[in-house]
C-alpha cells in the first residue's frame, strides 16, 4: 500500500534522530540563548505519564514570566514505556537542545496510573543519574489547576477508578497563580458534591467520566474548563518545577516516589499501605 501524498507530491518524513538531522562537522549544534535573561532561566525538562496521555516538554523559567520552549503530548493504548525515552530524543533533538543544558529534570508525582506514575518516576530518576541533574516532583492536581485562571474556586479531578475520584480545591494567588487550598483526597464525587457551596471550576479526566452527575446536582455551581484542559500536561509540570527550582525544593532521589494518595490492590491485598 503506498503512503499518504499531498497533492504536489509526496511527503517529506521528519528527521526523527539527532542522527538524522543535518549536522555541522563537528556535530549538532545546540541552540545558543538569545538573551541575558534567557541565559539566566533554568531549562526544565519535565514529563508527565499519570493518565493515558503522555506529555514531554522543555520550559525555560517559572511560573511567573517563564515560557514553553517546546511540548509533546501523546494520547494512545501505547504504554508510556514505549514511547517516552523516544519522545525526549525527539524533543530535545527538534529544539538542538543538549542535556548540559538543562538544569532540572522535573516529573509528576501523581496521584493518577499507579503503572504510568512507575514508568514515569523510573525514567526520570535514571536520566537524572545519569546527567548530575536535581529532581524535582509536581503534584499532577496542581499542574491541571495551574491551566485554569480566573477568580473562582478551582477543584482538580482525575479518575481513579472504583467510582472514586482525585479532588483537590485551589484558590488563585496574587499573580493569578492557583494554589493548593487543601488536602489531595480520593473520594467519591457523591462526597465532593457535598462539600461545594459555590460556582466551582473543575478540571481533570473525571469531568469526562462524572461531568453529567455533577451537573445535575450541582447545577450553576458546577462549571466544567474547556475539554483541552482536562489532561495533565508537561508543560505546566515544567513551569511549576522552575518554581521549586528556585527555591531549592528538590527531590532526593533516594527516596523519591509516586504520590499514589491511596494503596494499589496489590499492596491491600498484601496489607501494605502507601504514603
Amino acid at each position: 500500500m503506498k503512503g499518504a501524498q499531498a497533492k504536489d507530491g509526496p511527503v517529506s518524513r521528519v528527521p526523527r534522530t539527532a542522527q538524522e538531522r543535518p549536522q555541522a562537522k563537528d556535530g549538532p549544534v545546540s541552540r545558543v540563548p538569545r538573551t541575558a535573561q534567557e541565559r539566566q532561566l533554568p531549562l526544565i525538562l519535565s514529563l508527565d505519564t499519570a493518565s493515558s496521555c503522555s506529555s514531554v516538554a522543555l520550559t525555560r523559567g517559572s511560573v511567573i514570566g517563564g515560557e514553553v520552549v517546546a511540548s509533546l503530548s501523546l494520547n494512545s493504548s501505547v504504554t508510556h514505556s514505549r514511547r517516552l525515552l523516544t519522545a525526549i530524543d525527539w524533543l530535545l533533538a527538534e529544539t538542538e537542545t543538549d542535556w548540559q543544558a538543562v538544569a532540572g529534570l522535573a516529573v509528576s508525582l501523581g496521584p493518577g496510573s499507579f503503572t504510568g506514575l512507575r514508568i514515569g518516576m523510573a525514567t526520570v530518576k535514571g536520566l537524572a543519574t545519569a546527567i548530575h541533574k536535581p529532581l524535582l516532583g509536581v503534584s499532577t492536581l496542581d499542574a491541571l489547576a495551574f491551566n485554569c485562571t480566573g477568580e473562582q474556586l478551582i477543584c482538580a479531578v482525575l479518575d481513579a477508578r472504583k467510582k472514586e475520584v482525585y479532588a483537590c480545591f485551589y484558590r488563585s494567588d496574587l499573580h493569578g497563580i492557583p494554589r493548593r487550598i487543601g488536602a489531595i483526597r480520593v473520594i467519591t464525587p457523591q462526597r465532593l458534591v457535598a462539600d461545594i457551596e459555590q460556582p466551582v471550576l473543575f478540571v481533570g479526566d473525571a469531568v469526562m467520566v462524572y461531568g453529567d452527575f455533577w451537573q445535575e446536582a450541582l447545577g450553576t455551581l458546577f462549571v466544567s474548563a474547556p475539554r483541552t484542559l482536562h489532561y495533565p500536561c508537561a508543560s505546566a509540570i515544567g513551569l511549576l518545577a522552575g518554581e521549586m527550582l528556585q527555591l531549592d525544593q528538590c527531590l532526593e532521589l533516594a527516596t523519591a516516589a509516586p504520590l499514589y494518595v491511596r494503596a494499589s490492590d496489590a499492596e491491600l491485598s498484601l496489607g501494605v499501605v502507601t504514603k
